[in-house]
């Protein structure tokens, strides 16, 4: 999927970028072998920044399993946090924008950096079919510039536009697609948000139509292709653990930034989670509205039959859930308020699995 987005540096990351003394990526292709997605998506937008404008740039990298969404999308409505937290793959908020991808070793991540006045995103999605093509796997781009094999997704991609423009995305060769699916589907279908919603689409491997397609080949498929379309006369440059590229401070600490809850959770734009339950006493309709991770307000409207202790104690929980934590409230906070009332217990418990708490 392609699709573009304005990228907004956090305020932490302009400041590092106005404050460090950091190198300057001296080269056009670069090939990390590091499989650490903090590092490997720091590095990317390392190199965004700080990179000549003026010059074509490829990175290609793998990354161990997780779940990558974009700048402003809504990891509640996008992740099924739950299996996440199962399987122990976690969720990863990038800095730039477009949808949610799920990566592991099984598919390899590119991006194409170019000055923004000779960005086509047409054009960079025939770079990326060519490497395909070269590799025996009819491809083709359609209408909306996705790579496919038929009418089936193989690369999920994104352009980003700043002073300067990147086509990113990431190619299925044998990724684990029963792990995807379970991991980006989250079943919020009644949360509203204003962030960018990402959209499903049927996706496939590129072993499924070739059989000897791996992450090298790919690799070395995409810089021919760079090559080629961008005429560099260069070899690509291997990124090593063992480089030091983790002590430029600009990486260090972004890396910091995207492991934090402020940063994961805190920039999550706003959106209402309306939601209902049936219990045996009665039914009870909630409706939850949050911005940047924090509750700004609940309300409860019940069924009638209920009784007005009941009422007041619902009422006085929804004001102890404003200014929480979603989805991580303090629970000394809500024990007085639920205290001796089963039925609030209830409740109280069927909330916090909706806000996937637990």
């Amino acid at each position: 999927m392609l699709v573009v987005r304005s990228c907004h540096a956090s305020k932490a990351a302009l400041s590092r970028y106005l404050s460090s003394a950091t190198p300057i990526p001296k080269h056009s292709i670069y090939v990390s072998e590091s499989t650490d997605p903090y590092f490997n998506l720091t590095f990317e937008d390392w190199l965004f920044r700080h990179k000549s404008p003026e010059q074509p740039l490829l990175l290609l990298y793998r990354d161990s399993p997780c779940v990558v969404i974009g700048r402003n999308q809504n990891p509640w409505k996008e992740v099924n946090l739950r299996a996440s937290r199962q399987t122990g793959i976690p969720f990863i908020r990038r800095h730039s924008g477009g949808g949610t991808v799920y990566h592991d070793l099984g598919n390899t991540n590119f991006s194409i950096h170019l000055p923004r006045a000779s960005f086509d995103r047409h054009a960079t999605a025939q770079v990326v079919m060519r490497a395909v093509r070269s590799m025996g796997v009819d491809a083709n781009v359609n209408d909306r510039n996705d790579i496919c094999v038929g009418k089936e997704k193989i690369c999920s991609a994104y352009k980003i536009v700043k002073d300067r423009a990147y086509h990113h995305g990431t190619m299925l060769i044998s990724t684990r697609l029963d792990t995807l699916g379970e991991l980006l589907r989250s079943n919020k279908d009644t949360m509203e948000t204003r962030g960018v919603a990402s959209v499903r689409s049927p996706v496939c491997n590129l072993q499924q139509y070739h059989a000897d397609v791996s992450h090298g080949g790919f690799v070395q498929a995409m810089v021919r292709a760079f090559r080629d379309e961008y005429q560099v006369n260069e070899e690509a440059h291997t990124v090593r653990d063992a480089d030091g590229l983790r002590d430029v401070e600009y990486i260090r600490q972004g890396m910091e930034e995207l492991k934090t809850w402020d940063w994961a959770f805190g920039q999550t734009p706003e959106f209402t989670y309306k939601i209902d339950k049936t219990f045996t006493w009665g039914r009870v309709v909630v409706e939850l509205r949050s911005k940047h991770g924090a509750i700004l307000s609940c309300s409860f409207v019940h069924s009638e039959g209920i009784d007005e202790m009941l009422r007041k104690r619902l009422a006085n929980l929804a004001v102890q859930l404003e200014g929480q934590k979603y989805g991580s409230v303090d629970g000394s906070l809500t024990a007085a308020a639920i205290e001796g009332e089963p039925r609030l217990a209830d409740v109280w418990k069927w909330l916090r699995l909706e806000m996937d708490s637990e």
